[in-house]
C-alpha cells in the first residue's frame, strides 16, 4: 500500500498504544486528489459527534482537472468507517483521562484507509530523556565503530 500522507508529529506529541484502520468517506475529487499525494494530516484528530467517529482538519487540495470547485471546502470534517467492535474499544478507551484518538497516516491500496492511533500525551520532559537517550545510544555506536 503506498502511504500518501503521515502525521509525523503524532508518534512524538503520544504514545501509541494501540491502532486502528478506519476506511474513511471521500467524494471522488478528493480520492484523485489524495492518490496523487495532496493530502495533509497536520493538526487533525479524530472525535465523535452523534455516536460516529469524524476525521476533523484533515485538509485535502482541490483536484486541479475537476469543475464545481468553488464550493469545495478542504479541511471538510469527513466521516470514518469502523468496525462496531473497534468503535465500541475506541469510545471505552477514550474515557480515560489523557486518552485521544489520533490518525496516524493515510495510505491507499483499493480503498483510502486512515490509520488511527489511540495514543496517552507524552510531556515535555519524557520527549527530552527520550532525545537524551537517542543521542546516547548514537554516541555510543559512533564510539565503537571507531
Amino acid at each position: 500500500m503506498k502511504i500518501i500522507a503521515k502525521n509525523c508529529r503524532a508518534r512524538y506529541d503520544y504514545q501509541i498504544i494501540d491502532t486502528f484502520e478506519a476506511g474513511i468517506i471521500l467524494t471522488g475529487q478528493e480520492v484523485k486528489s489524495c492518490r496523487m499525494g495532496h493530502a495533509n494530516l497536520a493538526g487533525s484528530y479524530v472525535s465523535f459527534m452523534n455516536e460516529k467517529p469524524v476525521l476533523k482538519s484533515m485538509t485535502i487540495s482541490p483536484y486541479k482537472f475537476a469543475s464545481g470547485l468553488e464550493d469545495y471546502k478542504p479541511g471538510r470534517d469527513r466521516p470514518l468507517l469502523l468496525k462496531k467492535a473497534e468503535f465500541k474499544k475506541l469510545q471505552s478507551s477514550l474515557q480515560e483521562k489523557g486518552v485521544s484518538v489520533i490518525p496516524l497516516e493515510v495510505h491507499a491500496g483499493k480503498y483510502i484507509k486512515v490509520l488511527l492511533g489511540l495514543g496517552k500525551g507524552v510531556k515535555r520532559h519524557d520527549k527530552r530523556q527520550r532525545i537524551k537517550d537517542r543521542e546516547t545510544e548514537r554516541k555510543m555506536k559512533k564510539g565503537e565503530e571507531y
